[in-house]
């Protein structure tokens, strides 16, 4: 039996607990006895407490009671940790257990914890595309990578957020027992065995600017407006009244991207939105976006989101 540690806490998210888990615990079905996995919950103290959802967990070991030998070692996330520290006997947990580990990582922002612990230098790693800019400011010896669903860097395995449990868990199943195992799973749990395409499907790119009426606040409201039009830098400067040069500098500094991929994920933002929302011809929305053509948009797609317009209308599409 493989034996997986997973390391929980008061007002942990109770599904990037219990998703890898009944992945695992389903793919004991399909595997010869004895080879499959064993799991066991790792908690501040025996008592119950409550997730972040208000369910009762009840950890089967203490932090202390923790020894090495565990096969796989995971930290699930919680909506405290991108702000709190985690409790320093988890960190002690951690350093015990997890060298003796083949793999360990984290679902969700768990990633936080292991840069407290010292396990993020120098590795890629993923987490919930919100919090995924904190943990690379927080954490900047970690490679960072925001739109990735699951990440292997050696030992080390990291997800994004809640659900992407289940997709990391799938894969390491995977991993130990083919392909056809982990597809029985994802039959079993509903799911697709391997999503395609990355956070970004699921993320809105674009926020509003925080200062309303600023020549970027223009700039903005100009673009959602114009999307059909060319929308050069020069017309975008003239919005704002800058210089071409001026504008582009301080747009860059104050946006963290270029005009030309500003405009670009405003037009992906709308595609998706009338992709979700009803039943217009890729050639219409391909227009009404400013794309020109389809094969433009279906081109912009694969680059942003991973998957074709076509497949992000099938997984997105609100009834």
């Amino acid at each position: 039996m493989r034996s997986v540690a997973m390391i929980i806490f008061p007002e942990v998210q109770a599904l990037d607990v219990s998703g890898p888990m009944d992945a695992f615990v389903e793919a004991n079905a399909f595997i010869a006895e004895g080879e499959g996995y064993r799991m066991t919950l790792i908690g501040p103290e025996r008592q119950p407490f409550r997730a972040s959802n208000g369910m009762l967990l009840a950890p089967d070991l203490t932090y202390e009671e923790a020894k090495p030998g565990f096969d796989l070692v995971l930290v699930a996330g919680g909506s405290g940790l991108p702000e709190a520290a985690p409790d320093p006997r988890l960190i002690t947990c951690l350093h015990v257990i997890v060298g003796a580990a083949a793999r360990y990582g984290s679902v969700c922002t768990g990633a936080f914890v292991l840069g407290h612990a010292g396990l993020l230098e120098g590795r890629r790693v993923t987490t919930h595309w919100q919090n995924a800019p904190v943990l690379a400011r927080m954490f900047p010896e970690a490679n960072v990578d925001f739109d990735r669903i699951y990440i292997r860097d050696g030992a080390l395995l990291t997800s994004a957020g809640v659900t992407a449990g289940i997709d990391l868990a799938l894969a390491i199943i995977s991993e130990d027992h083919g392909s056809a195992v982990a597809l029985a799973v994802a039959k079993r749990l509903v799911v697709v065995a391997q999503r395609q395409g990355g956070q970004s499907q699921f993320s809105p790119y674009l926020a509003a600017p925080a200062q309303e009426g600023s020549p970027i606040a223009k700039v903005y409201q100009h673009v959602m407006a114009h999307l059909r039009d060319r929308l050069s830098v020069a017309d975008l400067a003239e919005q704002a009244g800058m210089s071409p040069r001026n504008f582009a500098r301080a747009f860059v500094q104050q946006v963290q991207v270029t005009p030309a991929e500003f405009v670009e994920q405003a037009r992906v933002d709308a595609a998706r939105n009338l992709l979700e929302g009803n039943d217009m011809a890729l050639k219409a929305i391909a227009f009404e976006c400013g794309f020109g053509n389809v094969q433009r948009m279906r081109l912009v797609f694969a680059k942003r989101l991973g998957v074709t317009p076509n497949q992000y209308r099938a997984s997105f599409r609100r009834s």
